[in-house]
């Protein structure tokens, strides 16, 4: 595994960055991130590139009403795919509106983004979201390929705090970002009304015990509480 290296945007932020090739590797990674192990964390999966400019304007308040600050004030975790686009740029720039400080690591696969002043020759990879903290780059050149990496990550930097994943609007990989969490028992919070995937599972996933299912039309208030409770659930700091 090679040491940690700081990737520089053009905006003037930077963030830690670090290659890894094998699970064993993980906790490892994370120590030498200097990132806080043992925190509640959350998995942030749901849809890139087939969010439209509407959908971004009508989900942003869950960002930075709902998620940025209940991380926030419980030294949450979260994780994405760190790329700058859909659901990943909306907690990026969720991050920065509050001005907060809580980790926001991109977990990608190294052959689908592009890094600052490297140039790439594969036209569907995809710039990093410049207000990530910590990327974590896995191998694979297919976009999916992080996925099950995305799970095991959580679980080793959550450690036994809680963990639960959150799905918002997505498509087939965000299906498989799902699968992953399931399997690994960590409870997925569904965002009805957010579209795609989020409402197909919120219509037939209500008979599988680890999918939860809020709707954005509940008000921010319960869906902050439901949040609170969850990420607060037998973790004493």
């Amino acid at each position: 595994m090679e040491k940690p290296f700081k990737i520089n945007f053009s905006s003037g932020i930077s963030a830690q960055a670090i290659h890894i090739n094998d699970e064993n590797q993980i906790s490892d990674a994370l120590n030498k991130l200097g990132l806080r192990l043992g925190h509640p964390t959350i998995v942030l999966v749901g849809g890139a590139g087939g969010l439209s400019d509407e959908d971004l304007k009508n989900l942003s308040p869950i960002f930075w009403e709902v998620l940025a600050p209940i991380a926030e004030t419980l030294k949450v975790n979260i994780l994405d795919g760190g790329t700058d686009a859909g659901v990943m740029r909306l907690m990026g720039q969720a991050r920065m509106k509050i001005s907060a400080n809580f980790p926001l690591i991109g977990i990608a696969a190294r052959g689908t983004v592009i890094l600052p002043d490297v140039e790439s020759l594969d036209q569907e990879a995809a710039p990093l979201e410049s207000h990530h903290t910590h990327f974590v780059l896995v191998p694979g050149d297919n976009w999916g390929d992080e996925s099950p990496w995305l799970s095991q990550i959580a679980t080793k930097l959550a450690k036994s705090a809680p963990s639960i994943t959150v799905l918002i609007n997505g498509g087939e990989i965000a299906r498989k970002d799902v699968e992953h969490s399931l399997f690994d028992k960590r409870p997925v919070v569904v965002v009805a009304g957010s579209g795609r995937l989020a409402d197909e599972l919120a219509a037939d996933g209500k008979d599988i015990p680890l999918i939860k299912i809020i709707n954005l039309t509940d008000g921010l208030e319960n869906i902050i509480e439901l949040f609170r409770n969850l990420l607060k659930e037998n973790y004493d700091e």
